[in-house]
Protein backbone atom coordinates (compact mmCIF):
# COMPACT_ATOMS: atom_id res chain seq x y z
CA UNK A 1 0.00 0.00 0.00
CA UNK A 2 1.29 3.45 -0.89
CA UNK A 3 -0.02 6.87 -0.02
CA UNK A 4 0.25 10.32 -1.58
CA UNK A 5 0.43 12.97 1.15
CA UNK A 6 -0.49 16.50 0.08
CA UNK A 7 0.37 19.19 2.63
CA UNK A 8 -1.83 22.15 1.78
CA UNK A 9 -1.79 25.89 2.33
CA UNK A 10 -4.77 28.00 1.27
CA UNK A 11 -4.44 30.93 -1.07
CA UNK A 12 -4.00 34.21 0.81
CA UNK A 13 -7.06 35.75 -0.83
CA UNK A 14 -9.35 33.06 0.62
CA UNK A 15 -10.52 32.99 4.24
CA UNK A 16 -10.02 29.91 6.37
CA UNK A 17 -13.77 29.21 6.37
CA UNK A 18 -14.04 29.62 2.58
CA UNK A 19 -11.05 27.34 2.11
CA UNK A 20 -12.39 24.58 4.36
CA UNK A 21 -15.89 24.72 2.86
CA UNK A 22 -14.62 24.59 -0.73
CA UNK A 23 -12.09 21.85 -0.02
CA UNK A 24 -14.64 19.68 1.75
CA UNK A 25 -17.79 20.37 -0.23
CA UNK A 26 -16.47 20.98 -3.77
CA UNK A 27 -12.97 19.56 -4.17
CA UNK A 28 -13.58 16.45 -2.07
CA UNK A 29 -16.49 15.27 -4.24
CA UNK A 30 -14.43 16.10 -7.34
CA UNK A 31 -11.62 13.84 -6.14
CA UNK A 32 -14.18 11.11 -5.37
CA UNK A 33 -15.58 11.43 -8.91
CA UNK A 34 -12.14 10.54 -10.32
CA UNK A 35 -11.36 7.66 -7.91
CA UNK A 36 -11.88 4.92 -10.51
CA UNK A 37 -9.89 6.78 -13.18
CA UNK A 38 -7.02 7.23 -10.74
CA UNK A 39 -7.38 3.73 -9.24
CA UNK A 40 -7.36 5.37 -5.79
CA UNK A 41 -8.69 3.34 -2.85
CA UNK A 42 -9.12 5.99 -0.17
CA UNK A 43 -9.09 9.77 0.24
CA UNK A 44 -8.97 11.66 3.53
CA UNK A 45 -8.80 15.37 4.27
CA UNK A 46 -7.42 16.57 7.61
CA UNK A 47 -8.27 20.21 8.30
CA UNK A 48 -6.18 22.03 10.92
CA UNK A 49 -7.84 23.39 14.05
CA UNK A 50 -6.68 25.72 16.82
CA UNK A 51 -4.43 28.01 14.76
CA UNK A 52 -2.90 29.68 17.84
CA UNK A 53 -1.92 26.29 19.28
CA UNK A 54 -0.40 25.25 15.93
CA UNK A 55 1.67 28.45 15.87
CA UNK A 56 2.93 27.83 19.41
CA UNK A 57 3.81 24.20 18.65
CA UNK A 58 5.69 25.17 15.48
CA UNK A 59 7.54 28.05 17.12
CA UNK A 60 8.65 25.81 19.99
CA UNK A 61 10.57 23.72 17.47
CA UNK A 62 11.66 26.53 15.17
CA UNK A 63 9.40 25.34 12.36
CA UNK A 64 7.84 27.22 9.48
CA UNK A 65 4.29 28.58 9.59
CA UNK A 66 1.46 26.08 9.83
CA UNK A 67 -0.28 24.45 6.90
CA UNK A 68 -4.06 24.46 6.50
CA UNK A 69 -4.43 20.72 6.15
CA UNK A 70 -3.35 17.43 4.70
CA UNK A 71 -4.94 15.30 1.97
CA UNK A 72 -4.07 11.62 1.78
CA UNK A 73 -4.79 9.26 -1.11
CA UNK A 74 -4.07 5.52 -1.06
CA UNK A 75 -3.26 3.03 -3.82
CA UNK A 76 -2.69 -0.70 -3.68
CA UNK A 77 0.83 -0.35 -5.12
CA UNK A 78 3.24 2.09 -6.67
CA UNK A 79 2.79 0.34 -10.03
CA UNK A 80 -0.98 0.87 -9.93
CA UNK A 81 -0.49 4.53 -9.03
CA UNK A 82 2.07 5.12 -11.78
CA UNK A 83 0.03 3.22 -14.38
CA UNK A 84 -3.12 5.19 -13.51
CA UNK A 85 -1.29 8.42 -14.28
CA UNK A 86 -0.36 7.19 -17.76
CA UNK A 87 -3.89 6.39 -18.93
CA UNK A 88 -5.90 9.05 -20.79
CA UNK A 89 -8.50 8.95 -17.98
CA UNK A 90 -5.87 9.31 -15.28
CA UNK A 91 -4.18 12.18 -17.08
CA UNK A 92 -7.52 13.97 -17.58
CA UNK A 93 -8.36 13.48 -13.90
CA UNK A 94 -4.97 14.77 -12.80
CA UNK A 95 -5.34 17.86 -15.01
CA UNK A 96 -8.86 18.59 -13.75
CA UNK A 97 -7.78 18.24 -10.12
CA UNK A 98 -4.73 20.47 -10.60
CA UNK A 99 -6.91 23.13 -12.27
CA UNK A 100 -9.38 23.04 -9.38
CA UNK A 101 -6.62 23.07 -6.75
CA UNK A 102 -5.23 26.28 -8.23
CA UNK A 103 -8.52 28.02 -7.39
CA UNK A 104 -8.13 27.59 -3.61
CA UNK A 105 -4.67 26.18 -2.79
CA UNK A 106 -1.40 28.11 -2.62
CA UNK A 107 0.45 25.68 -4.87
CA UNK A 108 3.84 27.36 -4.34
CA UNK A 109 3.41 27.05 -0.55
CA UNK A 110 2.14 23.47 -0.57
CA UNK A 111 3.89 20.17 -1.13
CA UNK A 112 3.17 16.50 -1.80
CA UNK A 113 5.09 13.24 -1.68
CA UNK A 114 4.52 9.49 -2.02
CA UNK A 115 5.03 7.31 1.05
CA UNK A 116 4.66 3.86 2.53
CA UNK A 117 3.21 3.60 6.02
CA UNK A 118 4.93 1.88 8.93
CA UNK A 119 2.59 1.46 11.88
CA UNK A 120 4.57 1.79 15.12
CA UNK A 121 1.61 1.28 17.43
CA UNK A 122 -2.17 1.13 17.19
CA UNK A 123 -4.57 0.85 20.10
Amino acid sequence: MIKLVYIVRRRSDITVDEFRKYWLEKHGPLVRSFAKDLKALKYIQSHTVEPELNIQLAQARGMLEAFDGIAELWWESLDIFMNALTTPEGQAANQALAKDEATFIDLQGSYFFVTTEHTIFEY
